[in-house]
């Protein structure tokens, strides 16, 4: 490769990528940025989402694979440096890889509703890693999307993203700034919400195993304060996740793992 010509971060193409790190551009342009070949190999995987792909010769020696499915897709894969490529991530280690993805999020009334038995719901969700995380636990639990409401993180932040390991393209996503009006729309479709609080009525270990057989959307709050009481008010149940220890609280992410995990465990056990 040593004819075809390396980009700097000077480059034209590697400039308008870079303007993705910023979320005005990423809403005006509905476009963002998937850094590392996990995040890229999963973007490749979902048809029309990738639009273009930067990578340095090294990287690109080692990614043959990427590359190839890249090409069939005729999409352009740019060789840069390693300035150039560290501009355009987000890591202090980059992988060597970053592609330019189209948004992918989804309208409610998009899902696939009588599929779904379970959904977790981000309310007021801030942390970027918390809102990823939960993301790859909702689809490694097999649930039917994620809904991000309230105030909460861009799913297209890069940390998001990383933090998601590929599975923000796994299952739909859906980015609705409306809380009370998202969680009518998900009982209206006949799902139950349970949302997950410290202060709940019912422990987790206490909640009739149908609750959890049956369609359950997951209500999860903010990361300081927790859900406030007109959306705890709203839930069909209140559930606290047992603490046996001497813990004072679980991370977000943690509790929505266990939670989300607790319905999957039911649904895949029923016949």
């Amino acid at each position: 490769m040593s004819d075809v010509a390396v980009m700097t971060s000077r480059s034209g193409r590697v400039k308008s990528a870079r303007r993705l790190t910023a979320r005005a551009t990423r809403a005006s342009e509905r476009l963002f940025l998937a850094e590392g070949p996990q995040a890229v190999r999963e973007a490749l995987a979902l048809p029309g989402c990738v639009v273009e792909v930067f990578a340095t010769p090294a990287a690109t020696d080692r990614l043959e694979k990427l590359r190839r499915h890249a090409r069939v897709q005729s999409l352009q894969w740019h060789l840069v440096d390693e300035p150039a490529l560290d501009s355009l991530a987000d890591t202090r280690t980059p992988q060597g890889v970053v592609a330019v993805c189209r948004f992918i999020d989804v309208g409610l009334d998009e899902l696939p509703w009588p599929d779904i038995r379970l959904l977790a719901v981000c309310a007021d969700v801030r942390d970027p890693g918390n809102a990823g995380t939960v993301i790859r636990c909702a689809d490694a639990a097999g649930a039917g999307a994620v809904v991000l409401t309230g105030s909460s993180v861009d799913p297209y932040n890069a940390k998001t993203v990383r933090a998601s390991a590929g599975s923000l393209f796994h299952l739909p996503v859906v980015v609705a700034p409306a809380v009370k009006q998202s969680l009518a729309t998900i009982s209206a479709h006949g799902l139950v919400v349970l949302a997950a609080d410290g202060g709940g009525s019912v422990s987790l270990d206490d909640l009739e195993p149908a609750l959890l057989v049956g369609r359950t959307a997951w209500l999860f709050g903010n990361e300081a304060w927790g859900l406030p009481p007109e959306l705890r008010a709203v839930a069909d149940h209140v559930v606290a996740v047992p603490m046996y220890g001497g813990a004072e609280s679980l991370n977000l992410a943690t509790a929505a793992a266990i939670c989300l995990y607790a319905s999957a465990r039911e649904q895949h056990r029923a016949p």
